[in-house]
């Protein structure tokens, strides 16, 4: 599961990807920060409810960091084909729900590893370029399995579109159509190597995003990558990952008995903030 911040003009690019394990994806934020699994959204009861959206547990050392200027980091490489001329569907979304067994679900999810696994790069990772993704692929995909996701950190080659695509194509991942696409919600930031903007809308800038998971009652993306190339220019625009084993592992048992039950479905909560 993915926690998203306000949003800003920030440019998140979401990459929707093909691949067998519909539980995982990459996450690739140049610019991010995390909270304590203990802050939430606050809310102050009187005659009206007033919500804000909860604070980073810590400012990151690379805060502010500056990016590439756009005209750099947006340049495709234009030697390689147009990948949206023969663009898929994102796989169907399976509904697998009967005859959970919740307390062993519980007892697995209490055992996995850490979510998400941080994979950082030093100086002779960044000299190695592309070809250190084609020699740690097997790696990099097996810590994505067991983990849930993978935070890459600190490699100069995905700072732009062009790197970006090289990166995912290395790591053997296909690119399919965003679940979200015939809604108008998120627009190609490159068509030509499918990199979607994040939903940017101006009326969604007021909203928090909580907690949810990049698929629809339809089409599930079965990997999703996201970068930040951009420090977001109106405020806000942090990235938080949830660690979604670890949630089902501290829920209360008789709620988590009570929402199986009942068939709750929760796509994702939108909560309205208060403009200062």
């Amino acid at each position: 599961m993915m926690i998203g911040g306000q949003a800003t003009s920030s440019l998140l690019i979401a990459l929707l990807l093909a691949a067998p394990n519909a539980q995982s994806f990459v996450l690739h934020p140049l610019y991010a920060s995390s909270t304590s699994h203990k802050e939430a959204a606050s809310f102050k009861l009187g005659s009206t409810l007033e919500r804000t959206a909860p604070a980073a547990g810590y400012v990151p050392e690379w805060e502010d960091r500056p990016g590439l200027p756009q005209e750099k980091f947006l340049a495709s490489d234009l030697s390689k084909p147009d990948l949206s001329e023969d663009l898929l569907e994102c796989p169907l979304t399976l509904w697998d729900f009967e005859g959970i067994d919740l307390d062993e679900g519980r007892a697995k999810a209490e055992a996995l590893p850490q979510c998400p696994a941080e994979v950082s790069a030093d100086s002779a990772d960044n000299a190695k370029g592309i070809a250190y993704f084609e020699e740690n692929r097997e790696e990099i995909r097996r810590k994505l399995r067991d983990h849930g996701a993978v935070w890459l950190r600190g490699f100069d080659l995905t700072k732009g579109v062009a790197g970006y695509r090289e990166m995912y194509e290395a790591l053997g991942l296909m690119p399919c159509l965003d679940p979200l696409h015939s809604s108008g919600l998120r627009k190609f930031a490159s068509e030509r190597d499918v990199l979607y903007e994040e939903v940017n809308k101006p009326s969604l800038r007021s909203h928090y995003i909580g907690l949810h998971s990049e698929s629809t009652t339809k089409r599930t993306a079965a990997y999703a990558a996201f970068v930040c190339f951009q420090k977001a220019t109106g405020g806000g625009g942090r990235f938080l990952v949830a660690d979604g084993a670890k949630i089902l592992a501290e829920l209360d048992r008789d709620l988590l008995q009570k929402l199986y039950d009942r068939k709750v479905r929760i796509s994702v909560s939108n909560l309205d903030l208060l403009q200062k």
